[in-house]
């Protein structure tokens, strides 16, 4: 039991850790070296060919897409540095707030999208779904230090059953 009287696992803090981290992270830096592979050969090549104003969607995606990649990798190599114990936790969650893991919008219906090369729009889909994959686990690890148990030390059940109980006068 914690000092709070609650002994809870951490779910996200052992993926963070694990065989699934490391595949994360492969994913990721690999989805990195692809897009700029793809971005300065065949996405340069492509980006030529587009009319005017697609090539300024272009761009402007291009620029999201990378700021987007290099936050992301950031954040992995951080969470790999904390578990190769080259930084420590209180490290780490000072370094990471430079980094942006908020998604921007995407106009799919922007005037020129539907002429973006097809394997660009499927790297910047690929981007929006690692980011949100590498979102949804950094707030679960680096979630500020509240729990959901209130100061009276009742877990969520504990305080469903005490309704329970007070509802059906059970002891």
């Amino acid at each position: 039991m914690s000092e709070q009287g609650v002994n809870t696992i951490s779910f996200a803090g052992h993926m963070a850790s694990s065989n699934g981290f490391q595949s994360l992270y492969a994913d990721g830096m690999a989805l990195v070296e692809e897009t700029a592979a793809y971005l300065d050969g065949p996405g340069r090549a492509a980006s030529k060919l587009l009319p005017r104003n697609v090539s300024v969607l272009y761009a402007s995606e291009s620029m999201r897409l990378t700021t987007r990649l290099m936050q992301v990798a950031s954040w992995l190599l951080l969470q790999r540095a904390v578990n190769n114990g080259e930084m420590t936790r209180d490290q780490v969650v000072s370094e990471k707030k430079k980094v942006r893991l908020d998604a921007y919008n995407i106009d799919r219906e922007a005037p020129g999208w539907e002429d973006l090369p097809l394997s660009f729009r499927d790297l910047i889909e690929r981007s929006l779904r690692l980011q949100s994959r590498v979102a949804l686990l950094d707030r679960e690890i680096y979630r500020p230090a509240e729990s959901p148990v209130s100061h009276d030390n009742q877990n969520s059940v504990q305080a469903q059953l005490s309704l329970l109980h007070t509802a059906f006068g059970a002891h």
